[in-house]
């Protein structure tokens, strides 16, 4: 049954209202009609079972039958603060990383990156593209896409977080995700990737200053826009999986 995010505020105990781009698909694409049941999400985690009582062209108002708590979500948050990608790599690590189950994603310009911040950057499609990923896949919430950081930027801000902060390292070669996760009883990671070049041993040595745990991948050299893939896949199969 397909999906639909709609504001917290309209939903309430007994009833919700649909408003916006919603309204057309479900009444003139998907063809609903009163008496239809959808299901809503307040992009809070929780899902909404719910009835069409009435359609206008401006919304649609529904009963609340039920309320549950969405099983689609991970159990902890994971940031991912990607290294800005060429060309339109990005995109592709948004929607990617939200099916994963990623929570937030900040774009991040490192001394390699060959794209740069722009004043005109693209926040708004890019969160665009979370919350059509969100509606795919099942999420409960709509993954935030921040504004660009500069990496000293990002690495304070990480740092005073208090999350488990990890950075793949193509020269580290002992400390594995497993490994990095031993012991660790917290809900938030955040993870660190670097673009096209890498990180420079400048950043790698700034991030260990700050508590980061550089951690390898493995013995093959992935593409950054694959890297944060992998990364969440093997951190959520090991946290919901592992023993």
């Amino acid at each position: 049954m397909p999906k639909f995010f709609t504001e917290k505020e309209n939903i309430s105990e007994e009833s919700a209202l649909i408003t916006g781009e919603n309204v057309k698909h479900i009444s003139k694409v998907l063809r609903k009609k009163e008496g239809d049941i959808l299901t809503l999400c307040d992009g809070e985690g929780m899902d909404y079972a719910v009835r069409i009582e009435s359609i206008t062209g401006e919304s649609i108002t529904c009963t609340v039958l039920n309320r549950y708590r969405c099983e689609a979500e991970a159990p902890v948050f994971i940031t991912l603060y990607q290294g800005l990608p060429k060309g339109d790599k990005t995109e592709q690590v948004i929607q990617k990383c939200t099916e994963l189950g990623v929570s937030r994603i900040v774009p991040v310009e490192t001394e390699f990156s060959v794209a740069k911040i722009k004043k005109d950057n693209k926040t708004e499609r890019y969160n665009k593209i979370a919350l059509s990923a969100a509606k795919q896949c099942g999420r409960g919430i709509v993954p935030k896409v921040m504004p660009p950081l500069k990496f000293k930027e990002a690495v304070e801000q990480a740092a005073a977080s208090g999350a488990l902060n990890l950075i793949p390292y193509e020269r580290e070669e002992e400390t594995s995700v497993k490994k990095a996760l031993s012991g660790f009883k917290g809900k938030y990671i955040n993870i660190f990737i670097g673009p096209e070049g890498g990180f420079s041993e400048n950043e790698i040595e700034l991030a260990k200053e700050c508590g980061f745990i550089p951690i390898t991948l493995g013995k093959r050299i992935l593409r950054c826009e694959t890297a944060g893939m992998v990364t969440i896949a093997i951190l959520l199969y090991e946290i919901e999986y592992g023993e």
